[in-house]
């Protein structure tokens, strides 16, 4: 935006009033180009979510926020189960107050033995709270040089476990007396595990002599290994 010419004949007791108007029209460019910087942001976020399945119009979403129940009886709802323990989700297809909101919300149980399959998720980090019981942690990320670093740990009731976007982790129940229960949030509305990507899946779709290659050994050490690919989840130790 360019300023108009002011006239160099005023009278100098208006210098002030001109350095205040260059103030307003400076700000006010500032508060344009911040404007347009944030709805492109905005705009390149949605997209990105759009990818994945998870961006719903603001219109639909604040619809939702009017019409539809703000309560889920998260503990009382009917849980996928699996060899090992079960999964209760409150997402937008089973709560739909969250519809767009980029949020959802877990509780996993965990049988003696139980554990979640190693696994990482491309759109989403998560914060896990250990309501009860003990669970043994595995996070592995990258770092700025080059490195991995492996973080592994016991969580115990009442511990926060936070775990980044991408990072590969696993947890499993570590308590040979008792169940483990873990509430888990995600910065995403996408239905867990359509979120996530297994280790199962990973190593059963690569050919066995990439795999073999990869890890230095004869193919024949991957004879053993499926070759279906598909979620595990949760799942039990032998």
């Amino acid at each position: 935006m360019s300023e108009k010419p002011v006239p160099e004949d005023l009278p100098a007791e208006d210098d002030e009033a001109r350095l205040s108007r260059r103030r307003v029209i400076g700000t006010g460019a500032a508060l344009g180009g911040a404007a347009i910087g944030g709805a492109l942001a905005a705009t390149v976020g949605g997209a990105a979510r759009a990818e994945h399945g998870s961006a719903t119009p603001a219109s639909d979403a604040n619809t939702k926020l009017d019409t539809e129940s703000h309560l889920f009886r998260l503990t009382s709802a009917e849980p996928n189960r699996y060899d090992g323990g079960t999964l209760r989700g409150a997402h937008e297809g089973t709560f739909p107050v969250l519809t767009g909101q980029q949020a959802s919300v877990y509780y996993v149980e965990l049988e003696i033995g139980g554990l979640r399959e190693p696994h990482w998720h491309p759109t989403a980090w998560e914060l896990n709270y250990i309501i009860s019981g003990k669970a043994d942690w595995t996070i592995l990320g990258t770092h700025p040089d080059g490195t991995y670093r492996n973080d592994a740990f016991e969580a115990k009731q009442g511990d926060l476990v936070f775990v980044p976007q991408g990072f590969f982790h696993y947890f499993a129940n570590s308590s040979t007396e008792q169940p483990l229960q873990v509430l888990v949030v995600f910065n995403t509305s996408a239905q867990e595990p359509n979120d996530d990507i297994g280790i199962v899946a990973t190593v059963n779709s690569l050919p066995r002599e990439i795999l073999a290659a990869a890890f230095g050994v004869p193919v024949a050490a991957f004879g053993a290994v499926p070759t279906e690919a598909k979620p595990v989840v949760i799942t039990k130790r032998a």
